[in-house]
């Protein structure tokens, strides 16, 4: 093993347990694998640079446009009321409607936005048909990653593979050729679903609202510890702000800054303002404190909060949010959005401590308190997702959804018969509905998840570095050397298949997909050429195996998503997920090598 080899063994060794540990995100830790390689020198800086050129990233990117361009116009939302109009229909009949419906949508657009949107609706239809929502919630996020499966487009890490294999010197993934492939583990997918979910999923409710309907009638009122207050130096208890007098503390700030409050034990400072949530006589116990004031602050230019009813409701933090990442405090939560966090559940849990420095996670459901028109203005964004009902629809313009739905399916047909490159035909597309309007250009870059550009680029420039310093090569020699002692001949080629498609599945579980499908094309092309076999089946082994990701809620951000949602646990996934994956692995050990022979 040269040292070169080792270097790169190392690097790769040392991205994998940062994706598992995430205490950086995938992205940087890409970034970072990108400069200690330009640094190191260990390849040829053109090389590492070389792979800027490679056009998977840009067809992602515009493929992100164009999906946000058919949301936008309302596509979704059809879907959605379509969905609705079910509700009258049996679990076993509603089930393959929707499998099938999502499915095809995603086999052509970024499959995130279609889970994002359709959730509420799942919800809203559970509730109708009297079905527990963790019955179908799953299912939904399961039938999005099938339809990616079934073309070149239906997900970035086909894109990525197809890339990849085209900058190495053979054909790059035509646009229906998945099909083969997809279409039977979606029909399969679609029959095991209807029957396995009403059965093997759990009957849970998310545990995320424990609010009954009497604390649903509260107020909000903000108050202020007036400098001469006789509260001063006395806890929150002993100036009366208890729920024994119908009133909640839910907010301490102290000169600018929440604080950690106890209400036996904080004292109360003057200029200290308190967000409180009273039941109607609370209210009138609050205006007969002594310097606890509600009008002062009108004197000191504060801008007096009246009482106004409190609305509680949950909503989701998104895998796109601006919110991801950050804390309340720094995303300055209250006055962007006017409403007060009461709980965050993740996965499960309820966080209780210290809300205000927890840095939220996709899927995270937030318990939020505030007005009936904060709760109305909320509805349009995209960083929370409210799940009492159905978001507002987008807007339906009969013109751009059509301009919109030609201009994909120009991408599609160009791709199909080889007018254009993919990559130029989606640009061109992109370019069309940002010209008619359909899409405004700075809602279509704000689309594009750029952090999972920066972690396609940086897992390419380690497969560039695997392929030039020989790191393939010497792995799969040493993986041939275990096979050749106990599998005859005439059986490698599928069994190293089968191999291949198990590595691929297993890391896709615990990784990003889109990595997975960036560190293993390398090793599929080696292994194929040390074999003397067409290295197709081990791609097509590989496009599907690293989208397949069912048994746990982490492989892939849908199932993250609706991980908290469903009030799932994490072994839901696995008793669902793992028998879906061994369906995969005998449709793709059966079919691959029919369609596509060694």
């Amino acid at each position: 093993m040269s040292w070169e080899i080792f270097f790169v063994l190392l690097l790769i060794l040392g991205a994998l347990l940062s994706f598992l540990h995430e205490k950086v995100t995938p992205d940087v830790t890409a970034l970072l694998l990108f400069v200690i390689l330009l640094v190191s020198d260990v390849v040829p800086r053109e090389k590492i640079f070389g792979v800027l050129s490679n056009t998977a990233p840009l067809t992602v990117g515009a493929m992100f446009i164009l999906s946000a361009a058919l949301v936008k116009c309302g596509a979704v939302d059809r879907l959605a009321g379509l969905l609705q109009s079910f509700s009258g229909f049996s679990y076993f009949t509603i089930m393959p409607i929707i499998i099938l419906g999502v499915g095809g949508l995603s086999a052509f657009i970024n499959n995130t936005p279609v889970v994002v949107v359709l959730v509420p609706v799942v919800i809203a239809l559970a509730r109708k048909m009297n079905v527990p929502a963790s019955k179908m919630l799953i299912p939904l996020s399961y039938a999005a990653m099938m339809g990616g499966v079934c073309t070149l487009v239906g997900t970035s890490t086909n894109l990525v593979v197809s890339g990849i294999v085209q900058s190495s010197g053979h054909p790059p993934i035509a646009m229906f050729e998945l099909a083969w492939i997809g279409l039977p583990v979606l029909a399969l997918g679609t029959v095991f679903l209807t029957v396995a979910g009403r059965f093997i999923l759990p009957d849970r409710k998310p545990t995320s609202n424990p609010a009954s309907a009497e604390d649903r009638r509260e107020y909000l009122t903000e108050v202020f510890v007036t400098p001469d207050s006789p509260a001063i130096g006395q806890t929150l208890a002993g100036a009366g702000l208890t729920e024994s007098r119908a009133i909640r503390v839910l907010e301490l700030v102290r000169h600018d800054e929440p604080q950690k409050f106890d209400s036996k034990a904080t004292r109360l400072a003057a200029g200290d303002r308190l967000l409180l949530a009273c039941r109607p006589q609370g209210v009138t116990h609050t205006r007969s404190l002594s310097g606890v004031d509600l009008t002062a602050e009108l004197k000191l230019g504060l801008g007096q909060i009246a009482a106004h009813e409190g609305v509680i409701v949950e909503g989701v933090v998104g895998p796109g949010s601006a919110l991801v990442g950050h804390t309340v405090v720094e995303a300055d939560f209250r006055r962007r959005f006017h409403f007060v966090v009461l709980a965050v559940h993740r996965h499960g849990k309820a966080l209780r401590e210290d809300l205000q420095r927890e840095r939220l996670q996709n899927g995270d459901i937030l318990l939020l308190m505030g007005t009936e028109r904060a709760v109305e203005d909320l509805r349009s964004s995209e960083d929370i997702l409210l799940l009492d009902r159905p978001p507002v629809p987008s807007r339906r313009d009969s013109r751009h959804l059509a301009i919109t739905i030609g201009s994909i399916t120009g991408v599609i047909l160009a791709s199909t018969f080889g007018w254009l490159p993919i990559e130029v035909a989606a640009l061109l597309a992109c370019a069309v509905v940002f010209m008619t309007g359909c899409l405004k250009p700075r809602d279509g870059y704000q689309a594009i998840e750029w952090n999972l550009l920066f972690l396609i680029y940086g897992m390419l420039a380690v497969s560039v570095a695997m392929e030039h310093t020989g790191t393939s090569t010497y792995v799969v020699d040493r993986v041939l050397s275990l096979v050749n002692d106990f599998v005859p001949v005439e059986h490698k080629a599928l069994v190293m298949l089968a191999v291949f498609y198990v590595l691929a599945s297993v890391l896709t579980e615990v990784l990003s997909n889109n990595a997975v499908a960036a560190l293993l094309t390398p090793l599929a092309l080696s292994l194929a050429a040390q074999m003397g076999v067409d290295p197709r089946p081990f791609i097509i082994a590989l496009c599907l195996a690293a989208s397949a990701s069912f048994a746990t809620p982490i492989g892939y951000q849908t199932n993250t998503y609706v991980y908290g949602v469903g009030g799932y646990r994490f072994s839901d996934f696995l008793r669902l997920g793992l028998p879906l994956n061994i369906i995969c692995f005998i449709v793709a050990i059966y079919i691959i090598p029919h369609v596509w022979p060694f």
